[in-house]
């Protein structure tokens, strides 16, 4: 039942009837918010936001996908990329390989020692040549400070003087980094007055 609005006085104390001076009744079909503009039907106001709904949903699906996409991109790229390198350094060796099998294939009888030994060290240097173009270095620490980092210590040895306290005095086993990263550490014997190095 629609509700009757509250009458008005007027300023000489007469109450005016709105409804009888032309004034309408509040519907409770078309609800006025307080500015005055009709509200948006619930059933309407329902279906509206579903729709904005299912467009936030859409868009957040489309989006999963192409981060999935780009994560699989870029997990492939970097695949091929590590192929890349591999075969650039592989490319690298395959002279010093050539050498290596001449070397091991020639006639060894009628060669001396000395030859053969001189061909290996000719190899040696130009695959050391190759493999520190490449970035690798080798770490033999002999005569300096002991560094827990890279280097590991197998023997300790009393120093002589003390000044050769915590330095490196032989290397077992050198060690080797790439561009920084260290592959495997030095295996050296350290002089320690302690027993520690």
């Amino acid at each position: 039942m629609p509700r009757r609005p509250n009458p008005q006085v007027a300023d000489d104390g007469e109450v005016i009837d709105p409804v009888a001076a032309g004034g309408a009744v509040d519907s409770p079909t078309a609800p006025t918010g307080g500015s005055g503009v009709p509200l948006e039907p619930a059933d309407q106001a329902i279906r509206r936001l579903e729709g904005e709904l299912d467009e936030v949903r859409d868009r957040h699906i489309r989006l999963a996908a192409e981060f999935d996409n780009y994560r699989k991109r870029v997990t492939r790229e970097r695949a091929e990329l590590t192929e890349r390198a591999q075969a650039g350094l592989a490319a690298r060796l395959l002279d010093v390989l050539d050498d290596l099998e001449r070397l091991l294939g020639g006639d060894h009888a009628a060669g001396s020692t000395d030859s053969v030994v001189q061909g290996m060290e000719l190899v040696a240097r130009k695959l050391w040549k190759e493999l520190e173009a490449a970035g690798l270095e080798r770490l033999d620490p002999v005569g300096q400070a002991f560094n827990p980092a890279v280097h590991e210590a197998v023997a300790v040895l009393p120093p002589p003087e003390l000044a050769l306290d915590h330095q490196v005095s032989a290397t077992f086993q050198p060690g080797y980094s790439f561009k920084g990263m260290l592959l495997r550490p030095a295996r050296v014997q350290v002089y320690a007055s302690q027993g520690q190095p």
